[in-house]
């Protein structure tokens, strides 16, 4: 199962983990890693391509994601905000896969 959790800091998004697997079909054709994984590193790097590189800091391995927020604007925010948002979307689909673990 994929677990995530997001701190705030002052009322704004400081720090999304993600960890884990769906296990919803076998490696490499697996729907909920793939939908997850492409939200995470299109969040990434929308943010580095709109020039916020700095902003943030990220940590990207099979299974584990970390993006913590260095310095944060609204762009960054809504960003973070839509990525949350389609998390919590994709949990409401399979919620057997996927976890928010509510950390704020």
């Amino acid at each position: 199962m994929i677990h995530y959790t997001f701190k705030k800091e002052n009322g704004y998004v400081n720090e999304i983990k993600v960890k884990g697997h769906a296990l919803f079909g076998d490696y490499g054709t697996d729907i909920v890693c793939a939908s997850v994984s492409t939200a995470l590193i299109m969040t990434a790097n929308a943010i580095e391509t709109l020039g916020f590189k700095d902003s943030i800091q990220t940590k990207v391995k099979s299974g584990d994601f970390v993006l913590k927020v260095l310095r944060s604007n609204a762009t960054i925010e809504g960003l973070l905000q839509n990525l949350i948002y389609t998390l919590n979307e994709l949990e409401a689909q399979y919620k057997s896969h996927i976890k928010n673990l509510k950390e704020e």
